[in-house]
């Protein structure tokens, strides 16, 4: 179906734009359609021509790099790789020590660490249930994961034994974390406020909080509380009392839930999570983007037959303990992912017919829609807009993107630095200069996060023809990473980012083995990270339990003591010898990779499905975007180009994972299967197009096969 475009300011603008920015978003923003429009227009005359040299830039050092590599290879020396990437400005000298300058942060960037989500814009009811969950029952959390172990049950009933065993959970919880001066949360059977303290009755006598301080509020009145409000670590924990509540009739003080402050932020993506590859997809992101900025979108939608309506929650109001009202933010504050520098989007045509850069449609664009915020202050209370900013490759890029802001702001009538930036260090040239990129964005940072995936599908195609690389599960093993992990928190924690902005980590990937994250993820505060990322509220609500139990500024500060990263560590090439695996091994691995690429891109292509919970080739479900694509695509490209493998053998495989993928996904009605007119299927051919195209794809992304072949499937 083709577009139809309007004459605007010397561009060419979709309609179905058009009228979302003149009719919604301009609606009371204090911006004239003549001032967008014509300002925009204006920006990308100059904003254009720079991106595209920035790009030509990525492409020159990489063949220079690919170049080098095909001559010294079997020679390497890693000093000599070194001097060689500094003499092409890949690697920039590093200059003095500075603070970071970034004014107008929310507590939740600068104080409180904590559980972060990332949401697909594009899905409203998703959107909501993610910015819903700073607050979540822990109690819910418990008894729907494998956290609690207990004896399968068939049926579906309330599990009374399972039910006891979460209770106790929580007690354990509040024990850890709320202690009493003389017994413990199970004892207590009365809980009541005396003189502006928490009381807490057992049969025999009277008791209280070790730390009389961590009681902060309650609802209801002193005699009868409905809820107890307790904060550690910055965090709040809320227990909810009533003695009628079916969750409360085996416990002897009348708790019915345990309440935690969870998704303290939320990344609402517009980039790796969704797929917009047209006007209509993206207007229905900045849609969403602006109902959640103006605080009234809502989403309508059945389960079970039941009609249920989702909105923005409310604040939390309470009473303090001198009895004046006081609240606590109801929502995960709201930062927003625009797309990295790279991608283009038909949604509006310069005047020689090409197509706008989507990266800076996005920036402006997202930044009319939170006008509506900085009026009204339901999100950032300090007046700042959050925008992360990924796949930028080194310091220029970064300068850029503040340009970009810059401008924005200009046409919007924003202050200066209104505009704060997360710098993504996903990419090999960002994590290099990670210290330069920072100082291009001084006056804006608010977050530095490290992306394993995106991290590894750079490292492999930087590195193409250097060698064959390791497997995908000994990259998590490999030196560089180690090097790259550290150096993010190092480089941050020298910036002085402790108490002012975010140091963030990846994604725990298996949103149903909570107990395995719940082992594994305090590893990522104890590496100094002050949010981290989780597939689900549910995963918020039990990773936020590690954020009691270590305080992570604290921890920031130890860390400041150790040995800093060299940066050589991070030259490292995880590369491996031709003949170290069996066929069998290697066979195993393809498939794997290729099961995992069929899984996601068949949605992404048949459905527009950008972020999927997809079963891997054991049936584990993980959650896959386009950079777990990434890596597995840029994997079988290398070792294709290396001989480890060869083009029948991949395509045989391809072949036998469909099937697998058609198989695991026969109850969705809206499913296409690929097999076995494989000819036919579009997402077939775009997954086999990823790998035997992945060496010559920029960068190694997999966006531009990506969206040329959902347009043809759309169309």
């Amino acid at each position: 179906m083709s577009e139809e475009y309007l004459k605007v300011a010397n561009l060419s603008v979709s309609k179905n734009l058009y009228d979302f920015i003149n009719y919604e978003a301009l609606t009371e923003s204090g911006i004239t359609s003549n001032q967008f429009w014509v300002g925009l227009s204006d920006s990308l005359k100059i904003l254009v021509p720079i991106n595209k040299k920035l790009l030509d830039e990525r492409r020159k050092l990489q063949l220079e790099i690919d170049r080098w590599h095909l001559n010294n290879s079997k020679n390497f020396n890693l000093k000599d790789y070194e001097l060689f990437l500094r003499k092409i400005g890949y690697l920039k000298k590093e200059g003095p020590d500075f603070k970071i300058k970034t004014k107008d942060l929310d507590d939740e960037i600068s104080k409180i660490p904590g559980p972060q989500l990332v949401v697909p814009i594009s899905n409203a009811r998703y959107a909501l249930n993610a910015v819903n969950a700073r607050f979540q029952s822990l109690y819910d959390s418990l008894y729907g994961t494998d956290v609690i172990q207990t004896e399968e049950s068939a049926s579906e009933r309330y599990d009374p034994e399972r039910g006891l065993e979460v209770i106790k959970y929580a007690k354990k919880f509040l024990d850890n974390f709320f202690s009493l001066k003389k017994k413990n949360w199970k004892d207590i059977v009365n809980i009541k406020i005396e003189n502006s303290e928490l009381v807490l009755d057992t049969y025999k006598f009277k008791d209280g909080l070790k730390d009389s301080n961590k009681f902060i509020g309650f609802r209801g009145t002193k005699d009868n509380p409905t809820a107890i409000i307790l904060k550690n670590n910055n965090l709040h924990v809320e227990i909810i009392i009533n003695p009628s509540a079916f969750s409360a009739k085996s416990d002897p003080a009348g708790i019915a839930d345990i309440i935690v402050e969870s998704a303290v932020t939320t990344i609402c993506d517009h980039e790796d999570s969704v797929s917009g590859v047209d006007a209509k997809d993206k207007v229905n992101g900045y849609k969403n983007w602006l109902g959640l900025m103006k605080g009234n979108l809502k989403s309508k939608f059945e389960k079970k037959g039941k009609v249920y309506l989702r909105k923005l929650n409310p604040d939390r109001k309470f009473l303090k303990k001198d009895g004046s009202i006081s609240k606590l933010h109801g929502r995960a504050l709201l930062l927003n992912r625009n797309v990295g520098h790279l991608m283009t989007n038909p949604c509006v045509l310069l005047k020689d017919g090409s197509e706008i850069p989507e990266g800076i449609l996005d920036a402006f664009v997202t930044s009319l829609c939170s006008l509506h915020d900085l009026k009204i202050k339901k999100n950032s209370r300090t007046g700042s807009i959050m925008i992360v900013k990924p796949k930028q490759h080194g310091p220029e890029e970064c300068w850029f993107t503040n340009l970009i802001f810059e401008k924005v702001e200009k046409v919007l009538k924003l202050k200066k630095y209104t505009i704060k930036c997360g710098i993504m260090d996903e990419e090999r040239r960002t994590s290099l200069n990670l210290k330069e990129c920072i100082r291009k964005l001084q006056n804006r940072v608010f977050f530095i996060n490290t992306g394993f995936l995106d991290r590894t599908g750079d490292e492999i195609h930087t590195s193409m023809e250097f060698g064959p690389m390791i497997k995908k599960a000994d990259m998590k093993n490999a030196e560089w990473i180690k090097a790259y992990e550290n150096n993010n928190v190092d480089i941050g924690l020298k910036c002085g980012f402790s108490g002012v902005a975010q140091i963030g980590k990846g994604m725990f990937a298996e949103p149903d083995n909570m107990g395995k994250m719940m082992n594994e993820k305090i590893n990522h505060l104890s590496a100094g990270a002050n949010c981290a990322w989780v597939p689900s509220p549910t995963a918020a609500a039990l990773h936020s339990l590690h954020y009691h139990q270590i305080d992570v500024f604290k921890r920031q500060k130890e860390l400041k003591k150790r040995k800093k990263t060299k940066q050589i560590d991070l030259l490292k090439i995880p590369f491996a010898k031709k003949n170290i695996w069996k066929n069998k091994d290697i066979r195993n691995e393809i498939a794997n990779c290729a099961q995992s690429i069929l899984g996601y891109v068949v949605r992404w292509i048949d459905q527009g499905i950008g972020c999927s919970k997809v079963p891997d080739i054991n049936g584990v479900f993980l959650m896959e975007d386009r950079a777990t694509l990434r890596i597995s695509s840029q994997l079988i490209a290398n070792w294709l180009h290396h001989g480890i493998c060869s083009r029948k053998q991949v395509l045989e495989i391809m072949k036998k994972m469909a099937e697998v993928v058609d198989k695991q996904n026969h109850n969705d009605k809206n499913y296409q299967n690929m097999c076995p007119n494989y000819d036919k299927s579009i997402a077939f051919k775009t997954a086999c197009e990823l790998i035997f195209q992945g060496k010559n794809q920029p960068s190694g992304y997999t966006e531009p096969l990506l969206h040329l072949n959902r347009l043809i499937k759309k169309n």
